[in-house]
């Protein structure tokens, strides 16, 4: 049986499971069934399907790919069952063939099971196996090839060629007749890799000639020169060595997860105290960011340094930090902007974001870091270039990040209550994609693993309650709000000048205390302190001395002390006497005195003031320069407009232009069941075309339809008005010849509109480029 008539023979249903397990097949939807046969056969298609096999699922497909012709289930129940470590092939092989089928690997009726066209070109050495020996020896000369089959197959008729694969056939006399050395060498590449590094592997040797081991296996074409400095095992060797095993010591089942039992009850409370603290860490980066944006680096990124004030203010290991302004970015929240130079900065996103409720909030973060494919664990680590890596560079973006997330999530779905070890993860997903084995494989899993401890999402080591809603794409907001502490609404000061927050405070206090005052410790309650410095901030962000007054009377639930009330009133008190403009820049005060006091003082001699009048000093200095040099010498001075105004400095007035960036992983997901429905309507329609493909009387066969010109509009009216479907012929743009069944529903302006089966949608046909029309 053809594989396309395989494929054609599968129902409606079989056919949705296939397009549904690998979309890449209907992007875009091919024109017939036998165009999908084409795609799913194509090396890439393959390649990327094979990737997604486990370790049995994989040997059953190797075995058949290593045997030639189609081979019964029986047999390969034989087989797979002699390379079992222990057990019995079923029902694993059955389940695996099942699922070989529904993704088209595999075809045929179990009498007769064949890999799908292609597999065997994409599995180049499958199970460890080197390649048959006629691809073997393809760049030997004919020549070469002669002088070895004279020496192995005498007497043998046929080419150099044919007659060496003969003798390799049944390798054993062969492989008798060498030294126990070269059987050595052999059983070395037996169980792969089947190639070996050797020099002047080229050389010409007979068997008579031979001195070294390796020498008597080239002679006997038991090992096969691939290049100047490479050999190859034949795979008719390999298996003979095998004793006719593809595998060994096979698992038919994933190995068992090892680790530490945890109570799920408390895995999910640990877990939603840190989603509460890793949503918290986001808001606080982007309040500070607000005030005091990083600059972006000239390659971009953000610089080493503002990488660890970064990490000093959030209180977080550099590790940790990088990842809350990564997951900052990916969700939108941040971008660059501002001046030309750039900097990062909270997105419009970002004032939307944080009025949602605390589980909304978290499930936007944890939904972007699980989509994101950059990989924020690599901050710090050297590249090619011995240069570190910047958090926010380009260069940590890594396809295949968010699919290693997914299958980590994955294994600790399958032990609930279970906190496997590191090992036991790498050995589950070892098992899961053996073809995706590598460093930086294992390096994704372990930064996985870290980071979804650090989001919430799991607790203890063990997958919580919301992170396997969220992973099985549930709705993860409604289990996670019942678990988040309680923010609070009050604080507690004391006479030293300091607030403790009995637990955590609601968004808009957070946001007013961190305006008003310094955060001196964080833990089980976090401390605040108020200094001239942050009543200053408060008061520059166009608070007055009243109301700071009043909200800390409202928010405390003990008295307002008098040492702190006679800090606010004395800091608002010399708040703004003082004016600074722009000239260069100018300070103005309607205290002559003070003035007198500024000039006089020693320390704005590199100011270079000068008085204007008696309440005007100017100076070259930028305004910015000058309130910052005021501030230093002890003085309380605002900055005002050109009209005079006071510019307040909004906590939240920094914020990028355009649209929030989203970075997620654009590769294609499983199609909604609709999508896939129709999909297989429209290349069910399309082979209906395809096969019914027929010319009028006298044309030549393969033609598409050909009518003349007048016939062809006459028929299409009558088709519009009897609701009939037709059958044309239509050029297209590159001019290749095609035929569509079509439901015409109008005809206008030298187009016809109608419902093309071939591809379940509507479309416009140029009425010029219609060679024929035939009735259905």
């Amino acid at each position: 049986m053809e594989f396309t008539e395989w494929i054609r023979g599968r129902t409606d249903e079989q056919l949705r499971a296939l397009v549904t397990a690998r979309p890449e097949l209907i992007t875009p939807v091919p024109a017939h069934l036998e165009g999908l046969a084409a795609r799913a056969s194509s090396p890439s298609a393959i390649a990327r399907v094979l990737d997604r096999l486990d370790r049995f699922t994989l040997a059953v497909i190797e075995t058949l790919a290593v045997r030639d012709g189609p081979i019964r289930k029986t047999a390969l129940r034989e087989l797979i069952g002699a390379a079992l470590a222990a057990g019995k092939p079923e029902p694993a092989l059955t389940a695996a063939l099942d699922r070989l089928r529904d993704l088209a690997l595999v075809y045929g009726p179990d009498t007769a099971l064949e890999p799908a066209p292609g597999v065997r070109k994409v599995l180049e050495d499958p199970a460890g196996l080197g390649p048959p020996a006629d691809v073997a020896f393809r760049h030997h000369a004919a020549e070469r090839l002669d002088e070895i089959a004279d020496d192995v197959a005498p007497g043998i008729p046929g080419s150099g060629r044919e007659r060496l694969a003969a003798a390799l056939a049944e390798p054993g006399k062969l492989i008798d007749e060498v030294s126990p050395e070269a059987r050595a060498a052999l059983e070395q590449l037996a169980w792969g890799p089947p190639t070996g590094r050797l020099p002047n592997a080229r050389r010409e040797v007979s068997v008579a000639s031979a001195r070294s081991p390796i020498e008597e296996l080239l002679a006997r074409g038991l090992l096969a020169a691939t290049g100047d400095e490479s050999v190859t095992l034949p795979r008719e060797v390999g298996l003979h060595l095998r004793g006719g095993q593809v595998h060994r010591d096979l698992v038919a089942l994933p190995p068992e997860l090892e680790g530490t039992a945890r109570d799920q009850v408390l895995a999910d409370r640990t877990a939603a105290g840190q989603a509460f603290t890793f949503v918290r860490a986001v808001e606080e980066l982007c309040e500070r960011w607000s005030i005091d944006p990083p600059g972006v680096l000239r390659t971009g990124g953000l610089g080493v340094r503002d990488m660890k004030r970064t990490a000093t203010e959030l209180d977080l290991p550099e590790w940790a930090a990088a990842l809350v302004v990564e997951v900052a970015y990916a969700a939108g929240l941040i971008a660059a902007g501002g001046s030309v130079d750039g900097e990062w900065l909270p997105t419009s996103g970002y004032d939307l974001w944080r009025v949602r409720p605390t589980a909304d909030r978290w499930v936007a973060l944890a939904a972007a870091w699980l989509t994101m494919d950059r990989v924020p664990g690599l901050v710090g680590e050297r590249d090619d270039r011995d240069k570190p890596v910047n958090a926010l560079h380009p260069d940590l973006r890594r396809s295949s990040a968010a699919g290693v997330r997914a299958a980590t999530l994955g294994v600790l779905a399958s032990a609930p209550g279970l906190a496997p070890s590191r090992d036991s993860v790498l050995e589950r997903l070892a098992w899961e994609q053996p073809r995706r084995r590598g460093p930086l494989r294992e390096q994704l899993t372990e930064f996985a693993l870290r980071e979804a401890e650090q989001l919430g999402v799991t607790g203890l080591g063990a997958l919580s309650g919301h992170g396997r809603a969220l992973t099985g794409g549930q709705e993860a907001a409604p289990v996670l709000a019942p678990l988040l502490p309680e923010p609070v609404d009050h604080v507690l000061l004391q006479a030293d000048l300091t607030a403790v927050a009995p637990g955590p405070l609601t968004s808009e206090l957070n946001r007013w205390m961190t305006l008003a005052a310094d955060v001196e410790s964080k833990g089980g309650a976090t401390v605040y302190r108020f200094s001239e410095s942050s009543v200053r901030r408060a008061l520059d962000a166009g608070q007055a001395a009243e109301e700071l007054l009043a909200m800390l009377e409202r928010h405390s639930a003990t008295p307002v002390p008098q040492a702190l009330s006679y800090l606010v009133t004395d800091v608002a008190r010399r708040h703004g006497r003082i004016r600074v403009g722009t000239a260069g820049a100018y300070i103005r005060c309607d205290d002559p005195a003070m003035l007198d006091q500024i000039v006089a003082d020693r320390r704005s001699a590199a100011l270079r003031l000068r008085r204007l009048a008696p309440t005007v000093i100017a100076s070259r200095s930028s305004r910015a320069v000058l309130v910052d040099s005021l501030r230093a010498m002890g003085y309380a001075p605002v900055p005002e407009s050109l009209d005079g105004d006071v510019i307040i400095s909004q906590l939240d007035s920094r914020r990028t232009e355009g649209p929030a960036p989203v970075r997620q992983v654009t590769s294609a997901g499983v199609p909604d069941p609709g999508v896939a429905a129709a999909a297989v309507r429209a290349l069910r329609a399309g082979d209906a075309a395809h096969l019914s493909r027929r010319e009028p009387v006298g044309a030549p066969d393969g033609q598409v339809p050909r009518t003349p010109a007048t016939a062809t509009i006459t028929r299409l009216q009558d088709a519009i008005r009897q609701g009939e479907r037709v059958w044309i012929g239509y050029t297209d743009s590159q001019g290749n010849a095609t035929s569509r069944i079509l439901e015409p529903a109008r005809m206008e302006g030298g187009y016809l509109t109608a419902y093309d089966e071939t591809r379940a949608a509507v479309h416009r046909f140029a009425l010029h480029r219609i060679t024929g029309v035939s009735g259905i």
